[in-house]
């Protein structure tokens, strides 16, 4: 007898299947925002030691006026985060101001590291690269630039 002579019948016996069958949980698709990961990364990343802030000085200041106007434009959660978002993988840019004083790279590789971590665990996707850019050093002496109303 060689192996073409034997006749498999293969039966799936059990409940009757409803639906598509298989974990509910995989049916369907999940798309997750470019939005979305920006803010998981740009808290994230201001939850390292040593990142006085986040965006250029210009951004900055953009924001703080946009943050004072009703109704204004994207909370500042996300200045300075630009995310790039697949259906596996996200590229994120990330613009920093480090404190004076701290190691840069220690800061960018915390930062890194922290972005990475949130931004896999709570989205599924892989974060393929995390770029930094340091646009600023804030110096002890520096007080915070505060912007006066134009109105009273």
């Amino acid at each position: 007898m060689t192996d073409t002579d034997i006749n498999v019948n293969v039966t799936k016996e059990g409940p009757a299947r409803r639906g598509g069958g298989g974990d509910p949980g995989t049916r369907g698709r999940t798309t997750i925002a470019d939005g979305v990961v920006e803010k998981i990364a740009g808290l994230a990343a201001r939850d390292v030691v040593g990142v006085h802030a986040m965006g250029s000085g210009v951004s900055r200041t953009f924001g703080a006026v946009r943050d004072r106007v009703p109704g204004g434009a994207r909370a500042s959660v996300t200045r300075g985060v630009k995310a790039e978002v697949g259906e596996v993988q996200t590229a994120l840019d990330l613009e920093i101001v480090v404190d004076y004083g701290v190691s840069i790279s220690d800061v960018a590789r915390a930062v890194r590291e922290n972005v990475v971590s949130a931004v896999e665990r709570m989205t599924g996707l892989e974060v393929v690269e995390v770029n930094i850019a340091v646009s600023d050093v804030k110096l002890p002496e520096e007080e915070e630039e505060e912007l006066e109303p134009r109105i009273h």
